[in-house]
Parts: structure tokens; C-alpha cells; sequence
């Protein structure tokens, strides 16, 4: 991470594409440098995007009898919001790093920004994801008539000093078998999906470029290139 001077950064947000799969340690400490920096303002605001190797993470309200498989994948207690969900290939993860008194100090707006990200970017790839009220996340629901509802896309987020870190977590193409070890975000009577799975063969790098422009229309902010 380099820093620089940001007085004529024109409050872009820097975009940040990470190549092959993140360790989820490292991820942290990388998280945690840029907020500090961005604290600071030696560094502007930052959306990193990751894939990481297959794991699962517990958040601050995580319960440990919904992680069901202790040794299926390493396990990760973390600082965010939220309980045990699942990372792995296929599934793109978005870490923002926001300073938040730039937005009026509204963490509620900020979080139901990260949902509207992922809301839009399912509606341009055709699938009608939707809040729901008392389960976080984004919801699609299934057409069998059955009433359920399947997660295409997790949010768990840690404010500090007003900057933010962590973000979202979209399924594009995961193996949805690696979601068996958990009970995903403590909801277990409904389940979990991702664009393939609803027929939408759309690679990584496509969805990149509908993340990018629905980030910058849902958050009024331009992004720049940069490395992280």
C-alpha cells in the first residue's frame, strides 16, 4: 500500500482488483492498515475486491452451534457484524473502507447502500434479489411455490472511528456444497444460491464491471484504478 497525497484525488474512490485467492488473515491486516490510513487521511476511500481460498468466518454474533463441520474449512473468528458465513472461490467479496463522517456519520444509510449494490447488480443479470426484514442479507425467492428464499449475497461490516472495513460477499459461481458446514448467518430454513445457479453464466470479470458502475451511481462516487 502506497500512500499519497490526496488533495487532488477529487474524492474518487480508489478500485482495487485482487488477482487469485486472498488469504483471510492477510486480508484483514491489509483492511485494517488502509483504514487506519484513510483515518489519517493519508489515503483515500478504497473498494477491494477478493476471492479467498475456501474458509468460514464468525462474526461478533456468531453462535457456535451453527458452525456444523468444525474441520471442514479453517474457521476464522473476525471483528465484523454478523455470524458465521462462507468465503471461498466464485464468490466475490467487496471490502469497503469508507470514512463515514463524510456521509452525515449514517451507518444504517451506509449498510443499506452496500444492499442496494448487490440488489442492482442482480437486477442487470435479470434475477430480482430483495432485504428482508430480520435477516440480513439479500434475498432471491425461489419459484416453487414454496415460500423460501435463498441468500445470493452476505453483508457483515465493522465501523471504526467512522471508517469503515469489511463489506459484502456476492455468489457468482461457488460451489454451493462448501456452505454445508455452517448454518449461514443463523438462518436455517431457507438456503443459499448464486447467479449459475439461477442460470446466469456470467464470469467474474463481467460481474466486476456491473459491481463498479452500480457502486458508482448507488454511492455518487467516481472510482480510480489503483493497487492495494
Amino acid at each position: 500500500m502506497v500512500l499519497r497525497d490526496i488533495s487532488t484525488s477529487e474524492n474518487a474512490v480508489d478500485w482495487c482488483l485482487e488477482e487469485g485467492l486472498m488469504p483471510y488473515a492477510r486480508a484483514v491486516e491489509k483492511m485494517q492498515a488502509r483504514a487506519s490510513a484513510i483515518r489519517e487521511q493519508a489515503n483515500p476511500d478504497a473498494v477491494w475486491l477478493v476471492e479467498h481460498p475456501p474458509l468460514y468466518t464468525a462474526g461478533t454474533s456468531a453462535n457456535d452451534a451453527d458452525l456444523l463441520d468444525k474441520e471442514k474449512f479453517p474457521v476464522f473468528k473476525t471483528g465484523r457484524g454478523g455470524q458465521h458465513t462462507y468465503h471461498g472461490p466464485g464468490q466475490r467479496v467487496g471490502y469497503v473502507m469508507m470514512d463515514l463522517k463524510n456521509r452525515n456519520s449514517d451507518v444504517r444509510k451506509f449498510v443499506h447502500d452496500l444492499e442496494e449494490w448487490m440488489i442492482q447488480t442482480a437486477r442487470h443479470f435479470d434475477v430480482t434479489a430483495l432485504r428482508r426484514e430480520g435477516r440480513v442479507g439479500i434475498w432471491v425467492p425461489r419459484n416453487d411455490g414454496s415460500g423460501l428464499e435463498d441468500k445470493i449475497g452476505a453483508i457483515g461490516v465493522r465501523v471504526r472511528k467512522w471508517v469503515s472495513f469489511h463489506g459484502i460477499a456476492f455468489n457468482v459461481h461457488p460451489d454451493l456444497s462448501h456452505f454445508s458446514g455452517i448454518v449461514p448467518c443463523g438462518v436455517a430454513e431457507h438456503g443459499v444460491t448464486s447467479l449459475r445457479a439461477l442460470g446466469v453464466d456470467a464470469s467474474m470479470n463481467e460481474v466486476d464491471k456491473v459491481m463498479r458502475n452500480v457502486f458508482e451511481n448507488v454511492f455518487a462516487r467516481k472510482t480510480a484504478d489503483s493497487s492495494f
